[in-house]
C-alpha cells in the first residue's frame, strides 16, 4: 500500500494526546451520606471494573477513529500494475491529411480522432502532440483544445520515417520514464514502405481508424485536347477508386457562372471535353458532386489570353522556310532578317533568338547577345559549313562554356536521343531505339561539358544545351543534313522556341516547386504580388526588362485562384491545386507488426496506456471505518454501564 500524500502520517503521532488523557484523567467524586454502609464495599468494586472497561474500549475506538481519519487524509492507494512508479511520456502524432477527410462512424476520421483525444485523456495531463502542420510539446489537453477543435486537413503528410524520428525528438532525456509514442492514421500507401526502425527506449502503438468509405471520384487534370481560331475542347480527366459509379455530374464555371454541365459513367478513369469560346479568358473551376473524399471534388484552372512568344532568325544567305513553318502566328511572333538588315534595336524585346548559319559573328552582335542572355533570353545557334572558328569560339566561351574545334568531312549518322533533357521531357510517348537516322555529311568537333540533347553513332553531340543556350555541331541546310526531313526536328525546335518563354499553365500543383514566366516591366524598385481575398504574399522572382519569373512551392496554402499584382494592377490570375496523392483508396495493414501494438481505437490505446498508472484508492475505506469506529464510541458511551 502507498499514499499520495505520506507526510500526514506524522498525524498519527497525535495519538498519544487520547492516550494521555485517558491515563492521567483526574475525576472528582461527589461525597453522598448514607443511614447505613453495609454494602458499601461491593458497590465501590463492581463499579472500578466497569469504569475501567468502558474507558479501555472507547480510548480504543477513539484512537482508531483519528487513526482512520488521518490516514484517509493521506489516501492510501494500491498499484494495479509492477510498473507503477515508472514515470509516463505520451508523444501522439495526429495525421491531418487530406485523407483523414474519409467519414468513420462519427464524422471523419480527423474528428473522430480529436474527439477520442479530447474525451479521453485528462485536462491537466502533460502530453506533446503533432501534426502534419502543427507541433504541441509539452501541453494539456485544455491548453490545446481550441486548436484541436478547429484543426485543418493538410495536402502533404509526414513520410512514415519522418514522423517517427520526429515523435522520438519530442520525447525529453529522462532515460527511466516510459515512453509511449501513438501514431494515429490511415496509413494510406505510399511509394514508401512501413518500416520503423526498433528502438528499445520508445514504445510504439499504431492506432488505424476504419474508414466507412467504399468509393471516391476526384478531378485528376485538365488540359487542351484540341483548339482553333473559334473554340477550344477542355478535357477533363477523372479518376475513380473503390466500388464503380454509374453517373458522376461535373460542372464547368468560369468564376461564379455556370458555363457547362456534363454527365459521365465511371469505372477507374474517365475524360469529359468541354468545347468553349477560344476568345474567352476563364478563370475556371470545376466541381463534381461526390460523397467520397471532398478536397479532390474542385478543381482550378486559368485560361489566360495569350501571349505570342517573340522569335528572332538572323540569317546569312540560308533559307529559313523550315523555321518559319514551325514558329506558327498562333502561338509565335516569328521575323527573320539577313545579317546585314539586323536592327540590333529588335534585340532584347525578343524571347528566342536563332543565328542561322552565320559565317561569322562580329564583336556588335556578341555584345547584343551576351546582354540578351543575361535578361533571360534563349539563344539557338545553327552554324554554316564554313565558319570563323575564332569568332564562334570567343561567344561560345561565354554563353556555354564549350568551342568548335575542326571540321570533319565525314558522314554521321545521328541515333541517340536523350529523353531525360529538359528539352524533351513529355515530347515523346515512347522512348524508340530504332528509327530512321538522320545523318549529316560533316560536323564539327565540339570541346563541350554541356548536356547532350542529340548525339552521333560514335557518341559525339549533335545538338547541345545548357542554360538556355542551344548549339547544332552542324550546318542544317540540305546539302550538309537531311535533318530537316527528320521527324526530330519539330519537337526539338518548336520546344526550344516553347521554353523560351515560360508561359503560365492551365494549372500549378501546391507542394511542388513552379517556375513561372510573368510578362511585365517593372520600375527599379517594383515588385510582384500573390494575393487572394485574404492574405498577400511577396514570392521569390527574378527580374527581367520584359518579363519577371515567379518561384512557388508552399504558396498558397490553399487551392484557388490568386492574383500577380504590381501594387495596386492585376496583371495575371494563376490557378492552385492540391495534389491528388491523398485520395488514394489503398492502406497499409499494420496489424503484421512484430513488435509494435497496433488498433482500430484510440480511445482504447490511451485507456491500456493509462491503465499500467490507475490505483486502487483505498482512502473512502478508511472515511468508512472511521465513521463506524465513531458509532461503536457513541454506543459505547450510551449504553455501556
Amino acid at each position: 500500500m502507498q499514499f499520495k500524500h505520506p507526510e500526514l502520517l506524522y498525524a498519527l503521532f497525535l495519538l498519544i494526546v487520547p492516550i494521555l488523557i485517558h491515563l492521567f484523567q483526574l475525576r472528582r467524586f461527589q461525597k453522598v451520606e448514607f443511614t447505613n454502609v453495609k454494602f458499601l464495599k461491593a458497590v465501590q468494586l463492581q463499579s472500578r471494573k466497569s469504569s475501567q472497561l468502558k474507558k479501555w474500549l472507547t480510548l480504543l475506538t477513539r484512537m482508531l477513529l483519528l487513526a482512520c481519519a488521518i490516514i484517509a487524509f493521506a489516501q492510501p492507494y494500491i498499484p494495479n500494475t509492477e510498473n507503477f512508479n515508472e514515470d509516463q511520456e505520451t508523444v501522439i502524432y495526429l495525421d491531418n491529411s487530406f485523407s483523414m477527410e474519409a467519414t468513420g462512424k462519427n464524422g471523419s476520421l480527423l474528428n473522430e480522432a480529436v474527439q477520442n483525444i479530447i474525451n479521453t485523456i485528462p485536462e491537466d495531463e502533460n502530453i506533446s502532440l503533432f501534426t502534419n502542420t502543427k507541433t504541441f510539446r509539452n501541453t494539456t489537453i485544455k491548453t490545446i483544445k481550441n486548436d484541436l477543435i478547429q484543426l485543418k486537413h493538410s495536402p502533404t503528410q509526414l513520410n512514415y520515417d519522418a514522423l517517427y524520428i520526429k515523435g522520438e525528438q519530442l520525447f525529453s532525456a529522462e532515460k527511466t520514464a516510459a515512453k509511449h509514442l501513438i501514431l494515429v492514421s490511415d496509413f494510406q500507401q505510399k511509394e514508401s514502405p512501413l518500416t520503423f526502425e526498433p528502438d528499445s527506449t520508445v514504445r510504439l502503438h499504431l492506432v488505424q481508424p476504419k474508414s466507412t468509405l467504399i468509393a471516391n471520384v476526384s478531378i485528376d487534370s485538365v488540359y487542351i485536347a484540341n483548339y482553333n481560331a473559334e473554340t477550344i475542347d477542355l478535357n477533363v480527366t477523372l479518376s475513380q477508386q473503390g466500388e464503380p459509379i454509374e453517373s458522376v455530374t461535373v460542372s464547368l464555371f468560369d468564376d461564379d457562372i455556370l458555363l457547362a454541365k456534363n454527365a459521365v459513367s465511371i469505372d477507374n478513369n474517365a475524360d469529359v471535353t468541354f468545347t468553349i469560346p477560344n476568345s474567352l479568358a476563364i478563370n475556371g473551376k470545376l466541381v463534381i458532386e461526390d460523397s467520397g473524399l471532398q478536397y479532390d471534388n474542385s478543381f482550378y484552372f486559368n485560361i489566360n489570353t495569350k501571349s505570342k512568344i517573340k522569335v528572332l532568325a538572323i540569317n546569312e544567305t540560308t533559307d529559313d522556310t523550315f523555321l518559319e513553318r514551325l514558329y506558327t502566328e498562333d502561338e509565335f511572333e516569328y521575323k527573320s532578317y539577313k545579317i546585314e538588315d539586323l536592327n540590333f534595336n529588335l534585340i532584347p524585346d525578343q524571347n528566342l533568338i536563332i543565328l542561322n548559319e552565320l559565317e561569322s559573328i562580329s564583336n556588335a552582335l556578341k555584345t547584343a547577345l551576351l546582354t540578351f542572355k543575361k535578361d533571360g533570353g534563349s539563344i539557338l545557334i545553327i552554324p554554316s559549313s564554313d565558319i570563323s572558328l575564332n569568332s564562334y569560339n570567343q561567344i561560345l566561351r561565354d554563353l556555354i562554356s564549350c568551342m568548335f574545334l575542326e571540321l570533319t568531312n565525314r558522314e554521321k549518322r545521328i541515333t541517340s536521343i536523350n529523353y531525360n533533357h529538359p528539352l524533351l521531357t513529355n515530347a515523346f510517348y515512347s522512348r524508340v531505339n530504332n528509327f530512321q537516322y538522320p545523318k549529316v555529311e560533316s560536323s564539327y568537333e565540339l570541346n563541350s561539358k554541356s548536356n547532350k540533347i542529340l548525339s552521333y553513332e560514335d557518341g559525339s553531340a549533335f545538338l547541345v544545351g545548357n542554360d538556355n543556350v542551344y548549339l547544332f555541331s552542324s550546318a542544317l541546310n540540305f546539302k550538309n543534313s537531311n535533318f530537316k526531313n527528320s521527324p526530330l526536328i519539330v519537337p526539338v525546335l518548336y520546344n526550344i522556341g516553347k521554353q523560351s518563354l515560360k508561359l503560365p499553365q492551365l494549372f500549378y500543383t501546391i507542394g511542388q516547386p513552379n517556375s513561372i514566366a510573368i510578362e511585365a516591366s517593372l520600375g527599379q524598385d517594383d515588385i510582384l504580388t500573390l494575393a487572394t481575398e485574404k492574405s498577400s504574399v511577396i514570392p521569390l522572382q527574378k527580374t527581367y526588362s520584359k518579363s519577371v519569373v515567379l518561384e512557388t512551392e508552399d504558396y498558397p496554402e490553399t487551392a484557388g485562384i490568386v492574383e500577380v499584382k504590381n501594387k495596386a494592377d492585376v496583371i495575371q490570375r494563376l490557378s492552385f491545386n492540391y495534389n491528388r496523392t491523398e485520395s488514394n483508396l489503398l492502406y497499409f495493414d499494420v496489424t503484421d507488426k512484430e513488435n509494435i501494438s497496433t488498433s482500430n481505437s484510440l480511445t482504447s490505446t490511451i485507456n491500456d496506456i493509462k491503465s499500467n498508472t490507475t490505483i486502487n484508492a483505498l482512502w473512502k475505506w478508511f472515511v468508512i471505518f472511521a465513521l463506524v469506529f465513531l458509532i461503536i464510541e457513541i454506543l459505547l458511551l450510551k449504553y455501556l454501564k
